[in-house]
């Protein structure tokens, strides 16, 4: 486990199970990580569950944040620019200097306008993406977006192989990522008019530094890894597939132990951690979820992935002809999310 005090913002109310699964997950990931601060977010009542079974000496390392309304599944997202919300104050904890990641099992596309209104947006950057981490044969797979945004503009999809390929370099540690387009096949011009428009977009797209588009990828290639370190997929298809590997998981006992914490997402293209958990997360998934946000911030990974795509910016042309640029090269604080709902 990677040193240094790391202080996470968990917000209480989001998950199908909320309060009890999270103030459960939370519980989980403060004692496997004595560097771990929490500031729990929502009904004193829950937080004093956890603070309950804590030894006093512990219990330093939690601060409450009294917030008694959420946002369900199916509100508006825009409700969340109200700090009163659970993740619209958990957001703004960071944004204050409070805490230094979110983590949320939410509705998606309220955690993503929440962040987006809090954070803004990275230049470049007018859909930010989910990135999940897959175990597979041949190690880890990176797949985005798993719902941050259902577009599939070639311009999306390119700026999200960027995106892909800077989080795999900075927190997995693959200096050359091989990138692959999600499809129907392997040849060109297979799959439909998205992806036939955007294999020759990502052909030509401006990508960090050693990382290098390979083609056309196929489901199959998420669970092996031998093709592909970064897949790319509109947030509608790569959602559709994380809940697919989810339940073969299940079927199977659980995830490979090798890695990967699949029902925990961190969002990319906002200038602040945040990490989204399945909004049917368990105690353990909730933990893995807050884990992956300590981690995120130890590594620097925030400012290290955006610095990268500035050396992309700096050094490389403008994402393939054509593309639809994503952004004005300003961070953007507006919100305008077409999100899934879970990731």
């Amino acid at each position: 486990m990677e040193p240094g005090t790391v202080r996470i913002a968990v917000d209480l109310l989001g998950g199908d199970g909320a309060p009890a699964v999270v103030v459960d997950g939370a519980l989980r990931a403060f004692g496997a990580d004595p560097d771990l601060h929490l500031l729990l977010v929502g009904p004193p009542e829950a937080a004093d569950e956890l603070l309950g079974v804590l030894h006093p000496a512990d219990r330093d390392r939690i601060s409450v944040r009294p917030v008694r309304r959420g946002v369900a599944m199916g509100d508006d997202p825009r409700r969340v620019s109200r700090t009163e919300t659970t993740v619209g104050a958990a957001v703004t904890a960071v944004v204050e200097r409070s805490a230094d990641a979110v983590v949320s099992a939410g509705a998606t596309g309220a955690t993503v306008t929440a962040a987006v209104l809090g954070f803004g947006r990275w230049p470049d950057v007018r859909r930010p993406a989910l990135v999940a981490t897959l175990p597979a044969v041949h190690g880890p797979v990176v797949l985005l977006d798993v719902g941050g945004s259902l577009e599939a503009r070639p311009g999306t999809l390119a700026r999200h192989a960027a995106l892909g390929a800077a989080y795999t370099r900075v927190v997995h540690g693959i200096a050359e990522p091989r990138i692959g387009l999600l499809s129907v096949g392997t040849e060109a011009g297979k799959g439909d008019r998205a992806r036939r428009a955007a294999d020759p977009v990502l052909t030509l797209a401006s990508l960090p530094a050693g990382a290098h588009y390979v083609g056309l990828v196929e489901g199959y290639d998420v669970a092996v890894g031998d093709r592909a370190d970064v897949i790319v997929t509109d947030g509608f298809t790569g959602n559709v597939l994380l809940k697919g590997i989810e339940g073969a998981y299940a079927m199977a006992g659980g995830p490979p132990a090798s890695g990967g914490a699949p029902r925990a997402a961190a969002l990319l293209g906002v200038a602040g951690t945040v990490v989204v958990c399945h909004g049917a997360a368990r105690d353990d998934d909730l933990a893995s979820g807050i884990a992956l946000a300590a981690h995120l911030h130890r590594r620097g990974a925030t400012a290290a992935i955006s610095g990268l795509l500035a050396d992309q910016a700096r050094t490389g042309h403008p994402t393939g002809p054509g593309s639809g640029a994503e952004g004005s090269g300003r961070a953007d604080h507006g919100a305008d999310q077409r999100t899934e709902e879970t990731p």
